[in-house]
């Protein structure tokens, strides 16, 4: 029974929807200053990541070589359309909490938060954890989390991040039917490498958040799939040769 990702998806659902009802309540001022404070949390969630990367070229060829293929496929830009069909979905239902945002900033946000919900290491590696142990308790912390970053996006963005809860819990419910498979055949150093990539993309988007430096946290999504067999391959094969 996949219990911690019914549990997140839900915290993303109810956030969404308070932060939808509550966006017209708080002021401007209010909601920047509490995203920087978000923006700092994932910063400082990615640099504790990243500092139990095992095999530094394994990971920094990974998030390059998957960022660049990202860039190619534009796959930034497909996860921008589905951004705003799912806007264009619910604002048939629910009229936006914030309708002065500009259009580029609308998109950017979203982008950001697509990211933080659906393709977090946090979040990719507890489901895994979850379908092969049956241990929740990762996926309910990050749910805490998410719960109250859903709130103040959906102030902004309105109520389309509920909506995020359905890509989210599709994605990892295949990973929790799918542990089975993945997780025998992973290391520790594998899995420390993923959680150090996954830590690459929460830097970026907490970069994001607080409008230092636009990265493109969407198109750097496939680097957590390339990560585990590339550190895989350079412990098994690379590392023996250097050294």
């Amino acid at each position: 029974m996949p219990i911690g990702i019914i549990v997140n998806a839900l915290s993303v659902v109810v956030g969404g929807i308070i932060g939808t009802m509550a966006g017209g309540r708080l002021t401007r001022e209010f909601k920047e200053q509490i995203n920087m404070i978000f923006g700092c949390c994932s910063i400082a969630m990615g640099v504790s990541s990243i500092v139990l990367m095992q095999n530094m070229p394994a990971v920094v060829f990974s998030v390059i070589t998957g960022t660049a293929i990202g860039l190619a496929v534009k796959l930034g830009d497909k996860v921008n359309s589905g951004g705003r069909a799912m806007q264009r979905f619910i604002s048939k239902f629910i009229k936006n909490a914030n309708s002065g945002i500009s259009e580029k900033e609308f998109e950017e946000t979203l982008v950001t938060v697509i990211v933080l919900f659906c393709a977090s290491g946090t979040g990719i590696y507890g489901a895994i954890v979850a379908g092969m142990t049956g241990d929740n308790s990762i996926l309910i912390a990050k749910s805490i989390l998410d719960l109250f970053t859903a709130v103040i996006f959906a102030c902004i963005l309105g109520g389309v991040v509920s909506v995020i809860a359905v890509p989210q819990f599709l994605i990892f419910f295949v990973l929790f039917l799918c542990a089975g498979f993945i997780f025998p055949m992973t290391t520790d150093t594998m899995i420390a490498d993923f959680k150090a990539c996954g830590g690459f993309l929460m830097l970026a988007t907490g970069f994001r958040m607080l409008k230092l430096r636009m990265f493109p946290t969407a198109d750097m999504i496939l680097a957590m799939v390339l990560v585990m067999p590339v550190s895989w391959l350079w412990t098994g094969f690379i590392l023996p040769i250097v050294s």
